[in-house]
């Protein structure tokens, strides 16, 4: 009698969204600096990039004091949210985004967007990209007391589909995405479409810095995606002399 083939290990594969997937953390920052600046904030751009991938709450603390008058905070979030929905019906995904997360999928990856984004903006988003049988689940910062760049979301992406922070590798634009998986343990991508620096990423715990989707799928054989297969990948500083 034949033994059965025992089954391989879940792998996870972690992906945030905007920034990451599809092309809009600029279309964020003109929403926000057009709500601030109705407010009568003058917030500049580049300091809004900085702190896109942050929950709302989080993101104003960051740019106008966690000591201000936080009673506006609901109509500068509502105001944001207007703005930014009018771009729903055109958000742009990054090339071969979900060409990415069918291949990873294919290859038994499950594949988790883990995202800042509300529901009707994330359904636009996930439309945005068209690769839904790809995705097994979502998790957002809703569904946790800390967003990024607290571990928190990570997490909770890891217990959806019983995957340990090992054998789980997080893809992401911006410094909160690599904060939150590095300090839930998990290997982190940071992609360059996002705007912020390769020195930033690699500062903030991203162990491989790709330019985008494309790239990174270009390269998945020579990527952390690879640890655990023949020629896999070595951190920096662990390769073989």
């Amino acid at each position: 009698m034949t033994s059965p083939t025992p089954q391989a290990e879940p792998r996870a594969a972690l992906f945030d969204v905007d920034g990451t997937l599809t092309d809009t953390n600029h279309l964020h920052v003109t929403a926000w600096w057009e709500a601030l600046r109705q407010a009568g904030h003058q917030v500049p751009m580049h300091a809004i990039h900085r702190a896109v991938g942050l929950p709302g709450g989080d993101l104003l603390d960051h740019l106008l004091g966690e000591d201000r008058d936080h009673s506006e905070d609901d109509r500068l979030s509502a105001a944001h949210d207007t703005l930014y929905a009018t771009w729903f019906d055109r958000l742009p995904a990054l090339d071969s985004a979900a060409d990415l997360l069918r291949e990873l999928a294919g290859t038994g990856w499950k594949v988790l967007l883990v995202t800042s984004a509300k529901d009707n903006e994330l359904k636009a988003l996930r439309r945005a990209i068209d690769a839904d049988e790809a995705i097994t689940d979502t998790a957002t910062s809703d569904d946790v007391e800390e967003g990024k760049p607290a571990p928190d979301p990570v997490l909770h992406a890891l217990e959806l589909v019983g995957v340990p922070p090992e054998r789980a590798v997080f893809v992401g634009d911006t410094v909160w995405d690599m904060k939150a998986a590095t300090r839930a343990g998990v290997t982190c991508v940071g992609l360059l479409c996002g705007g912020i620096p390769r020195g930033d990423l690699e500062d903030a715990g991203a162990a491989a810095v790709h330019h985008d989707p494309a790239d990174l799928l270009a390269h998945l054989a020579h990527s952390p995606f690879a640890r655990n297969g023949p020629g896999a990948w070595e951190p920096p500083g662990e390769a073989a002399e």
